[in-house]
């Protein structure tokens, strides 16, 4: 007798029952979208002219004072302080895009998510981690470019140690800020940490866990690049007040969408696709050279091995 290889299906199958049911789906997501810890960090300074004229003593040790003692009549130092005559100005640049949205598209597959307003989303993320980008190494304002020589060092054999922080903390020792780093700058300070018996102390930052060394929090960025397994780490001083790094931007452009960001309406072409130009006007100043130091040539993949032996 023969056998039946197949048989029939006694109640209704997944597939068939599939073509009623609603799937639930995501938002579009983007592998290159970080946290870009940088740009929150920053103070941001608005620049409505886009000018940033930054203005310096000229020359400090010609300001005379003088310290009086009891009974001291002697007369005192007459001074006054001269400024730079051509100080450097610094002019916001600009990242641009142009998103294009068939309307027929818009029109008919915008539930449950609007396609117009996904793709103004995705396409300023990409802005947004072209700024920071461009914030650290743009060849005009890049912070990485402003670095002057006497606040640049290597490491002392390697890998980051704790010994090379300490002498990036003795170049930007008024008021340091944070240090910013690849990840795995950030691991291989770790290792080297813990292999001394000092593991660094964890703290929250925007409700991520964040190591620290001398109270000071290792920001995590991967826009600061790891080539032949060597990479930089930066330190840094932020805000006017304190004569350190800032940002620049423009307040309230046409369109804003963000901090110094708009998105505009360009109309529809006659083959009915809608344009929106999206606009981010940035810059930054280093304001002191002392606001900001790098640790270069730090190497990644370096590992110990430990010895798991027992005590006899």
């Amino acid at each position: 007798m023969a056998t039946t290889t197949a048989q029939a299906h006694q109640a209704l199958g997944d597939v068939a029952a599939r073509q009623l049911a609603n799937a639930q789906k995501t938002a579009p997501t983007m592998l290159s979208i970080t946290p870009r810890w940088l740009v929150h960090l920053l103070p941001w300074v608005g620049v409505e002219a886009g000018i940033y004229r930054l203005n310096k003593v000229k020359d400090e040790s010609r300001v005379l004072t003088a310290c009086s003692q009891r009974e001291d009549e002697r007369e005192l130092p007459e001074t006054f302080v001269d400024y730079e005559e051509a100080p450097r100005e610094f002019y916001l640049s600009s990242v641009t895009t142009v998103v294009d949205v068939h309307t027929r598209v818009s029109d008919l597959y915008s539930h449950p998510y609007d396609q117009i307003k996904e793709q103004l989303r995705l396409a300023i993320e990409t802005i947004r981690e072209r700024q920071e980008s461009e914030l650290l190494h743009n060849p005009d304002y890049g912070i990485l470019t402003n670095v002057t020589a006497g606040q640049k060092i290597k490491t002392l054999g390697g890998p980051p140690t704790p010994d090379d922080l300490d002498e990036l903390i003795t170049l930007v020792w008024k008021e340091p800020a944070f240090f910013l780093a690849h990840p795995k700058a950030i691991a291989a300070f770790g290792r080297e940490a813990t292999r001394r018996g000092v593991p660094p102390a964890t703290v929250s930052l925007f409700g991520s866990p964040v190591i620290t060394w001398r109270g000071i929090p290792l920001v995590p960025s991967t826009k600061l690049e790891v080539k032949g397994n060597k990479t930089q780490i930066l330190l840094m001083r932020t805000g006017e007040s304190r004569q350190g790094v800032v940002g620049l931007f423009q307040p309230s452009p046409s369109g804003e969408h963000g901090l110094g960001l708009s998105v505009k309406f360009m109309g529809i072409s006659r083959k009915a696709i809608a344009s929106y130009l999206i606009s981010l006007y940035c810059s930054a100043a280093v304001l002191t050279d002392d606001a900001v130091a790098v640790l270069e040539g730090a190497e990644v993949n370096k590992y110990h091995e430990y010895d798991y032996a027992y005590r006899k």
